[in-house]
């Protein structure tokens, strides 16, 4: 069997139990799965999420997306929008970037019988509206939260699905899904030579000033303990797990599944950038110098009063051992670092939803906001 196949089918196990949907390695993808959906393999420059969004008000799942964006042109310059965004990808913070946040737009809300799901469009550049999921447990007053970002192949479907939004639920966490720049719905009126890795600097920039815009959200609405945020992240979404918790000290645990990382050796040895017939560009000081201050490898060090979990796996070829090793170095004493030999390992460990239970217990045991209603609510629910 060959190792594409041998990824495919236990991959395959992973995301029948809501478990593990991580992104297939392979030349195109990033780590440990393909969304659901995608059965073949196609170039980094025709990948799915580089497509233009459908315009129809719903999937399959009869939820609709809230994003829709305009036709893409700036009506006073003539420019796309996104050339008229003014905002300093290679900065953790904010400053001095121009992000205004719009007021958020509620879309569908979703009552089920142990959570309700919103749907929000959430707005601070050009351009760029965010299908962002908040999904809240009932019950409870205040809860404890994680984001979840997933792989750049990963649109918003499993945050539609009802069986992941009960597992990441159960015990009294909210989770928060959305997915990152250049990504999925994001990904619009660009040209389609660009993709998540061409454009490095700003999908990670952008996602990590997200992520603040994100965490004010969640401020407003008054059901979330700001006290108790977590993230989980995959492949490249852990690698912006790690930078916005760097730049966000209200997120306090960091789940890391195969962050990429040491960006001179993935770039030149990662299955991910393999068949971009740009590659060679990615090499070259101008890209690695704009990359440089986005490097987990840097930023991990810092994170000593962060929990931290960070999980890879031997047989992952978007990954490259050299980088994993970087990694596993850089990361603090407190981290704790798992290892696999294979994703079938992973698979009896982690599934069954066992995957999400290391991040909810560790944002459940930070200190809960002075509030004795939220104690005996969560102690009501067990």
């Amino acid at each position: 069997m060959s190792s594409s196949v041998k990824w495919i089918a236990l991959v395959g196990i992973l995301s029948v139990s809501v478990a593990l949907m991580a992104q297939q390695p392979s030349s195109k993808s990033e780590s440990m799965s393909a969304p659901a959906s995608a059965n073949s393999e196609t170039p980094p420059n025709k990948s799915k999420e580089q497509q233009p969004p459908s315009n129809s008000a719903a999937d399959a799942t009869g939820i609709p997306s809230m994003a829709n964006p305009p036709a893409g042109i700036d009506p006073k310059s003539g420019k796309p929008l996104y050339e008229t965004i003014r905002e300093n990808w290679a900065s953790l913070s904010v400053k001095g970037s121009e992000l205004t946040p719009e007021p958020p737009l509620l879309g569908q809300v979703d009552e089920q019988e142990k959570f309700t799901r919103n749907l929000l469009s959430l707005k601070w550049r050009p351009g760029d509206p965010i299908d962002v999921y908040v999904v809240v447990p009932k019950g409870l007053p205040k809860a404890p939260a994680v984001l979840y970002l997933y792989g750049y192949q990963e649109d918003t479907e499993r945050f539609k699905d009802d069986r992941w939004c009960e597992r990441v639920t159960s015990g009294g966490v909210a989770a928060v899904g959305f997915v990152s720049a250049l990504t999925g719905h994001r990904f619009h009126d660009r040209p389609l030579k660009q993709w998540f890795v061409s454009e490095l600097q700003e999908s990670l920039g952008s996602t990590v000033h997200d992520v603040k815009f994100i965490l004010d959200y969640l401020n407003s609405r008054g059901d979330i303990d700001m006290s108790r945020i977590g993230m989980f992240g995959q492949g490249s979404g852990a690698t912006i797990a790690i930078l916005a918790a760097a730049a966000d000290s209200r997120i306090k645990a960091i789940d890391l599944l195969e962050p990429w990382g040491d960006w001179p050796v993935w770039l030149a040895k990662s299955s991910v950038v393999q068949e971009d017939p740009e590659k060679a560009r990615y090499m070259k000081k101008d890209f690695l110098s704009k990359v440089a201050p986005l490097d987990p490898v840097k930023w991990l060090p810092t994170l000593k009063n962060t929990k931290i979990r960070m999980q890879q796996v031997a047989d992952n070829e978007s990954n490259p051992p050299e980088c994993q090793d970087r990694l596993k170095k850089a990361a603090p004493k407190q981290a704790q670092v798992e290892h696999f030999d294979s994703v079938a390992q992973m698979t009896t460990i982690e599934g069954g939803g066992r995957l999400f239970d290391w991040i909810k217990d560790n944002v459940h045991s930070l200190p809960a906001e002075k509030s004795s209603k939220v104690a005996v609510a969560r102690n009501a629910g067990k």
